[in-house]
C-alpha cells in the first residue's frame, strides 16, 4: 500500500487521566480512522497518565526527580516517522502537559543522527487542537513553530481543530450537555474540521513517504558535526567572515 510502510505517534496532552474522556482524543480518532483504512501504524500516548518529569534535560531523574517516563516515550518518538501532537484549548493556550512535552522534545533536539544532523531532521510534525471559544490557530501557531524549530519538517495544512460557541458549552463529540441528550455529536458534523482533518493526516504521510524515500535531508550545509569541525560550506567565502 502507499503509506503502508509509515508509523505515526499521537501524543494526547489532555489534562484528564484514563479513563476520563478526552475531546482531543475523539478528534485524533478521526485522523486515526483514516490511518486504519491507509494501513499505517500509530500509537496513542496521553502524556498525563505517564510519570514524565518537567525539565529540560533528557533524563530528570539524573537532576533530582525520582522518576521520569520521558527517556521510554523518546524512543517512540524516534520510531515513528511522523509525531501528531494534540492538545486541548485553556485560557486560550496549549495545554500545561503540552508544553511539558515540547521542553521534552527541545531537552534532545541538540542530539544528532548518524549524519551530523540535530535528532529530529527527516521527521514530521502536525497538530489537532480542541476547545471552546477561540485558540486553535494560536495553538496550532506555538506548536507548529516548536516542532520546526527543534527539527521536524512541517508540510502545509498540518493542523486541525475544534471550537465551539463563546462561552459554556459542549465540546467535540459531547453527546449530551446539561443533562440533555442532544441530537447527534457536537463537531462530527464540521466539514470544516473534517476536512483539515483529512488534508493534515494526507499531508502529514505525504510528506514522511518522501523523507523516508530520500532518507530525510542531505547534510551538505546543515550538519552540526561538520560545522564543529570547521566545514562551514559556502560560508566560507562570505564577506562576512
Amino acid at each position: 500500500m502507499k503509506f503502508s510502510n509509515l508509523s505515526v505517534l499521537y501524543i494526547n496532552c489532555t489534562l484528564k487521566k484514563s479513563p476520563q474522556k478526552s475531546h482531543t482524543d475523539t478528534l485524533m480518532k478521526v485522523s486515526q480512522s483514516i490511518l486504519k483504512k491507509e494501513n499505517v501504524t500509530f500509537e496513542t500516548i496521553r502524556l498525563i497518565d505517564e510519570d514524565v518529569a518537567t525539565g529540560v534535560y533528557p533524563d530528570m531523574t539524573e537532576h533530582g526527580f525520582d522518576k521520569d517516563s520521558w527517556p521510554g516515550i523518546f524512543e517512540k518518538v524516534m520510531a515513528a516517522d511522523v509525531l501528531i501532537i494534540g492538545t486541548p484549548i485553556w485560557l486560550g493556550e496549549k495545554s500545561s502537559e503540552a508544553q511539558k512535552l515540547i521542553e521534552r522534545l527541545y531537552a534532545m533536539s541538540s542530539q544528532t543522527n548518524d549524519k551530523g544532523q540535530y535528532i529530529f531532521y527527516g521527521k514530521v510534525g502536525g497538530c489537532m487542537v480542541t476547545g471552546n471559544e477561540d485558540g486553535v490557530k494560536h495553538c496550532a501557531m506555538g506548536i507548529l513553530y516548536a516542532m520546526q524549530h527543534v527539527g521536524y519538517s512541517i508540510p502545509p495544512q498540518a493542523d486541525s481543530g475544534w471550537i465551539g460557541k463563546v462561552g459554556p458549552g459542549p465540546s467535540y463529540g459531547d453527546t449530551e450537555f446539561g443533562g440533555e441528550k442532544l441530537k447527534s455529536p457536537v463537531g462530527f458534523d464540521s466539514d470544516f474540521t473534517n476536512r483539515n482533518t483529512t488534508f493534515m493526516t494526507y499531508n502529514l504521510l505525504h510528506l514522511a513517504k518522501m523523507m523516508k524515500a530520500n532518507n530525510g535531508y542531505d547534510n551538505y550545509g546543515n550538519s552540526r558535526k561538520e560545522w564543529d569541525d570547521g566545514t562551514h560550506w559556502a560560508f566560507e567565502n562570505s564577506e562576512y567572515r
